[in-house]
């Protein structure tokens, strides 16, 4: 029942650039979702052209991969972007996301809300296994303007001690990544996380895919503000079957623009870091290393 209550608020949940409102559950917790944006049933995520038999496209689109210690280090010349998924892991739609970047040989970030890694801890164990980076997005996607210093504390440790248990059975451990809820920062808590060694991970360019539109008007959407600013970090949402439908011939677009997808990882000076692949770090001593087949 309680994975079934989650399946529902992970539906629902909205975009994070929106002023929130705020859901009790049913253990005290709460979840905070977009207000007055009419919710309708969504079909599954179209994978059509992602067919197990069709070849990989042609490499092209990837570009570097930046290592990162801190927000200055994220600087993207022109037609350079980063793909960003906010508030899953969800089953169906973050694996089709997780197809479509893997088909164009691009790897994403993906700032993972708490309570969905407790849900669907394979899920995210799947994103780390493909060697995208995994940061965190608090607890229960908390606006963290609205609470007060120790309850936002708590929110973003609480977060990332979800991640990282989801994360821990297959050997892997989330980036020292964050993003805030609705963009909601405040000057004490980035001191905060920097003091930490955490970097916070800004939008350039929102998608705005947490609107209930089809999803060609996502991509014509998400285009046109990819050219209009030219290169910059995207935020997208992974639990929007609309995004991950228009995912493959968004990246299409891309590529055919001649713009190139920046990976960002940990620099090696961070924590839960690994110089030799920050993004997947090797597991702690005494557990086995997965199987990457």
């Amino acid at each position: 029942m309680r994975l079934l209550s989650l399946a529902f608020i992970a539906l629902a949940l909205a975009g994070c650039a929106n002023s929130p409102r705020q859901v009790s559950q049913a253990d005290g917790t709460t979840l905070a979702f977009a207000p007055g944006e009419r919710q309708r049933s969504e079909p599954g995520p179209q994978v059509a052209m992602l067919r197990p038999d069709q070849p990989a496209i042609p490499s092209g689109l990837a570009g570097r991969t930046i290592r990162v210690a801190s927000p200055a280090d994220i600087r993207l010349g022109p037609k350079e972007v980063v793909l960003t998924f906010d508030d899953g892991p969800v089953p169906g739609k973050t694996d089709a996301i997780l197809k479509a970047l893997d088909r164009f040989g691009v790897k994403a970030t993906f700032l993972m809300v708490g309570q969905m890694a407790d849900a669907y801890p394979a899920t995210a164990r799947k994103v780390a296994a493909a060697g995208h980076t995994i940061g965190t997005h608090t607890q229960n996607h908390r606006n963290l303007r609205s609470v007060g210093p120790a309850v936002a504390e708590a929110q973003i440790r609480a977060g990332r001690e979800s991640v990282a248990a989801a994360l821990r059975p297959g050997g892997y451990r989330p980036a020292p990544f964050f993003r805030f809820p609705y963009l909601a920062d405040t000057k004490a808590l980035r001191s905060s996380l920097a003091g930490q060694g955490i970097v916070v991970i800004d939008v350039d360019i929102d998608s705005r895919d947490y609107f209930a539109t089809g999803s060609d008007v996502l991509r014509a959407r998400a285009v046109a503000s990819v050219e209009k600013r030219g290169s910059g970090v995207i935020l997208f949402h992974d639990l929007h079957a609309r995004t991950a439908t228009m995912l493959p011939l968004l990246l299409a677009d891309l590529k055919a623009r001649g713009y190139k997808v920046v990976h960002l990882v940990p620099a090696s000076s961070g924590i839960d870091l690994l110089a030799s692949a920050p993004w997947a770090p090797l597991p702690p001593s005494g557990m086995t290393p997965p199987d990457r087949g």
